[in-house]
């Protein structure tokens, strides 16, 4: 039988900066987010008016 701890070392111990990105990605995931689809963004997709986003295209 095989222990789970025959003496191998991890095969992949987590790196200060891997740990650091972790717990960033962690904090990020964690931040309140806005609505997804329905009427909030049909509202703000409408309050766009065409060809704003592109100033140079105006006369």
């Amino acid at each position: 039988m095989s222990d789970p701890d025959d003496g191998q070392p991890d095969a992949s111990p987590e790196t200060p900066i891997q740990r650091a990105l972790r717990l960033k990605q962690a904090v990020i995931d964690a931040r309140p987010k806005p609505p997804r689809g329905g009427r909030f963004q049909r509202e703000q997709a409408a309050s766009i008016a065409t060809g704003k986003s592109k100033p140079w295209m105006s006369r």
